[in-house]
């Protein structure tokens, strides 16, 4: 199935009321495929939900980036910034977004060719890339969940964080200790499909 055709696949399942089937890897489908064609559109949605809050977390409003007290994260791409470093959430967020675009652009990391292949560390690039966007779901539930209910956009916060916890609890991206800022809202997503 082409990029085309996944992108459609996954626009037309999200109709299903099942969430878990439309998650799943359609049948006779290329795993890194569908994880390629999902983290892009993954990294589409956090960008446009973070880019309504820009305005409100700034180096002041969020000087280090966490979720929640117990909870602070630190950058390190492993190239430029190898020992991790202490920074801003919108910082963190910028580095983040960059690094992430790199990996996407990069034809060796996620081929742009039918039939090109994925690198044979491929599923290990998508867990990093999860867990780092897990990051900036945690800072806005955790830091900016009030001016995203004044803004009217939790809906949209938890539809795309209900596809991306489903996803990538199918797959196996996030360690559940990763999980633990939002443990509560990943668990209540999980329990609600279980029912």
């Amino acid at each position: 199935m082409q990029g085309l055709q996944l992108q459609k696949h996954i626009t037309a399942t999200l109709k299903i009321v099942n969430l878990r089937e439309a998650v799943q890897l359609p049948l006779g489908e290329d795993v890194n495929e569908w994880l390629a064609i999902n983290t892009v559109d993954f990294f589409n949605q956090v960008s446009i939900l973070y880019a309504t809050l820009t305005e409100f977390c700034t180096e002041s409003s969020c000087p280090i980036m966490s979720a929640g007290p117990k909870y602070e994260y630190r950058w390190a791409d492993g190239v430029n910034i190898k020992k991790p470093i202490e920074v801003s959430a919108p910082k963190y967020v910028e580095y983040l977004m960059g690094w992430i675009e790199t990996q996407l652009d990069d034809e060796l990391i996620f081929p742009q060719n039918l039939g090109a292949p994925f690198p044979p560390n491929f599923h290990n690039v998508v867990k990093i890339i999860s867990k780092r966007m897990f990051r900036v779901y945690a800072h806005i539930y955790r830091s900016h969940f009030q001016k995203i209910v004044a803004l009217k956009e939790e809906a949209y916060l938890n539809t795309c964080f209900k596809h991306f916890v489903l996803f990538t609890s199918e797959f196996g991206l996030i360690d559940k200790r990763e999980l633990a800022p939002v443990s509560e809202i990943v668990e209540t997503i999980l329990e609600i499909l279980e029912i």
